[in-house]
């Protein structure tokens, strides 16, 4: 009886903090999704982002990373937390949860923080957020967007524009390492979801949480 007993109140302190944990997870994938509005209204509000402005609606969808570290995120190097929205065929897909982390992320000097937007310009970027990880500059190819009105951008699956301390361009994620993050799509959908049932299929309908992002992302699309 009392090795039952015992054995019973181990499972209901681990159930007591799974129930915890994914509280908490919940709460972090919610403040990363408001976040990552105010990152974007950050962006569409600056004179900088002319070209950014002017060419966002070309892209498929949109991967916002609303705090990206130099240090002291995974191993040590630098990272931060981002969220991708994507056009469907009758309406706007996500947000799907990612992190973003490598020692190889350049930040210009001085620079210790950066918003950072990665515009998805070709069906391979979407393709490669469907995966279980993949690097930038690696499996996909990816450069910096022009800062004002620019010159254009080269031709490539990912176009990244950031801010950081009033520096722009000041932050080179080639080689960083994007994977997505499992337990906050479990958290913030109630149930287990992938970036394929997220963003390809449709599957999953926005969380009333997210529809100030997806409005706000809609209407840089010069959508109403």
């Amino acid at each position: 009886m009392k090795t039952i007993r015992v054995g019973l109140g181990l499972f209901l302190a681990f159930f007591t903090v799974a129930l915890a944990t994914a509280a908490s997870d919940k709460e972090e994938a919610q403040k990363q999704v408001v976040e990552s509005g105010q990152t974007l209204d950050n962006f569409t509000a600056d004179p900088e982002m002319t070209w950014f402005r002017d060419h966002a609606k070309d892209a498929k969808g949109l991967l916002i990373c609303s705090s990206v570290v130099k240090a002291g995120f995974i191993l040590g190097g630098s990272g931060g937390r981002c969220v991708f929205v994507a056009k469907g065929e009758h309406s706007w897909n996500g947000p799907a949860f990612y992190t973003m982390g490598t020692a190889s992320i350049g930040f210009q000097v001085g620079a210790e923080k950066a918003q950072i937007i990665l515009l998805a310009m070709t069906q391979k970027a979407v393709d490669s957020l469907m995966s279980s990880s993949f690097k930038l500059a690696g499996e996909a190819s990816v450069s910096a967007g022009p800062v004002g009105t620019g010159t254009g951008a080269t031709a490539t699956d990912f176009v990244s524009f950031s801010r950081s301390k009033g520096l722009y361009g000041g932050v080179d994620v080639s080689g960083a390492v994007i994977k997505p993050t499992d337990d906050y799509n479990k958290a913030y959908y109630g149930k287990t979801v992938s970036p394929i049932d997220i963003i390809s299929k449709g599957s999953v309908h926005n969380q009333t949480a997210a529809l100030p992002l997806i409005s706000k992302v809609a209407k840089l699309y010069g959508e109403k």
